[in-house]
């Protein structure tokens, strides 16, 4: 069963978002100390976060960055803020989705069911068979159902999305990837998303690679999009 972190202070709301999630097979999970969010996730490590942006003495933002340094799973903000830059916000934080109050119910499912099968796969909690997915690239080694890409002997963690677009990226190497084609891969096509956003997660990966002293390995392709740069192959040869 899936684990369901939800942080809401508005009682009536996160009550009825917990029935609705026990309903359809999910393990809710209600916070009532929001001084202790961090810890909490901790306890239980659940595999899907919704966070609320307006909370007690620190605001979602906060709490996004704090669960971000302790693992990827999915951060799904709910909020009744509606500005392009409260979601570019949660983007830059380490959210991979926003939903907005008033809200649907059958959204808020289909956006956490997408998630769980993006981050973990259908099968992947009752599949110990299925073989480990590993891709080399020029001394960079990929693990996307950890999240992790080794280099030179360092290790980096990634979220989802930004393993999703270098996947892309160098799968599609030498050619470039347009804007398009990389919306579609990593974000659920009923969704929209605007270019600010593909923008945000695009400098956060080029500076999560600059933590292993690759730069300017994602090359911007003027009118279409981007394509990988090998500049580090004379540090591995």
């Amino acid at each position: 069963m899936y684990k369901i972190l939800i942080v809401e202070d508005d009682q009536k709301i996160a009550q009825l978002l917990s029935n609705h999630l026990f309903k359809f097979g999910y393990e809710p999970i209600l916070v009532d100390d929001f001084d202790q969010i961090d810890d909490l996730f901790q306890k239980h490590s659940p595999h899907v976060v919704l966070l609320d942006i307006n909370l007690p003495k620190y605001d979602g933002y906060y709490w996004c960055k704090r669960i971000r340094q302790l693992s990827s799973c999915p951060i799904i903000f709910v909020s009744a803020r509606i500005g392009d830059m409260d979601q570019v916000m949660a983007i830059e934080y380490g959210a991979d989705d926003f939903i907005t109050k008033p809200f649907s119910y059958d959204v808020v499912m289909a956006k956490i069911k997408s998630q769980i099968r993006r981050s973990y796969g259908e099968f992947s909690m009752n599949s110990s068979a299925d073989k480990e997915r590993e891709i080399r690239f020029h001394g960079l080694i990929l693990y996307p159902e950890r999240l992790e890409l080794h280099f030179c002997d360092q290790k980096l963690f990634l979220v989802k999305k930004e393993m999703d677009m270098l996947d892309l990226l160098i799968s599609s190497y030498p050619r470039s990837v347009k804007r398009s084609k990389l919306l579609e891969h990593v974000w659920d096509e009923q969704l929209f998303i605007g270019e600010n956003t593909l923008n945000v997660y695009i400098a956060r990966l080029r500076k999560k690679l600059q933590e292993l002293e690759i730069d300017h390995a994602i090359e911007t392709v003027k009118g279409v999009g981007y394509r990988i740069h090998v500049t580090w192959e004379e540090i591995v040869e």
